[in-house]
């Protein structure tokens, strides 16, 4: 396979890709559209069987007037042969056969129309219970599909809930941690404040002579020689 078939199929399968994920996305408008369509071809089929329906009243009543032809040109023929005239009885015979040719004729007509009427109504009860299915089940569908949503809304919610807890539990210990750093600072300023107050106040006393100042060779030198006293 050369680089541009290849290329070919490869721009052929990103459009396929592309046309699927636009059906679905749309599946639910899609559906509806469906829909809509079986309804409205159902109703032209409803319009054809009541066009066929009243053909077939029409194909009924010429049948029966047909029928009355022959019967009264058949009472017309007995006459003629009771008035023993055969040559009207036959003319009378020959119209009575038109009559029952069109009305053999009729009569087919009228019962194609009549299976053709109970076809096409059970075409259209079982299209009507199907269609009635159908939108049970997409009733269905779009309830479930609105479920799944506000799970899903929920869910990403609450993922960014506790992302958002995580970050602010981080951002506390963060602070606690400067707060404690900042504790320990103050108090080891304090105790080295302290110190140096006690300093100054020990050479104060020193210089006052209330308070003994450390010990040297010449004071412990004196102090030995006052015990051999």
């Amino acid at each position: 396979m050369s680089i541009w078939n290849k290329v070919m199929t490869a721009l052929k399968g990103a459009t396929n890709e592309v046309g699927e994920a636009i059906a679905d996305s749309n599946a639910l408008r899609i559906l509806d559209q469906e829909i809509r369509e079986a309804s409205d071809q159902l109703q032209q089929s409803k319009t054809q069987l009541a066009g066929i329906m009243a053909k077939q009243k029409l194909s009924s009543q010429k049948c029966a007037e047909l029928k009355e032809k022959v019967a009264e040109y058949e009472n017309y023929a007995m006459k003629a042969l009771d008035q023993g005239d055969e040559s009207l009885a036959t003319e009378v015979a020959s119209r009575i056969s038109e009559y029952e040719t069109q009305l053999n004729s009729e009569q087919e007509m009228e019962k194609s129309f009549a299976d053709s009427v109970v076809s096409l109504k059970k075409a259209i009860v079982d299209a009507e219970s199907n269609l009635r299915r159908l939108k049970q089940q997409v009733d269905t569908v779009k309830a479930t599909e609105s479920v799944q949503k506000a799970q899903a809304a929920c869910a990403a919610k609450h993922s960014g809930v506790n992302s958002k807890m995580a970050t602010a539990t981080d951002s506390l210990e963060r602070i606690k941690q400067r707060q404690a750093e900042r504790a320990a600072q103050m108090e080891a300023a304090s105790e080295l404040s302290g110190d140096t107050g006690e300093s100054d106040l020990q050479a104060k006393l020193k210089a006052a002579g209330i308070a003994q100042g450390d010990s040297d060779a010449s004071s412990v030198l004196e102090r030995l020689k006052a015990r051999q006293k």
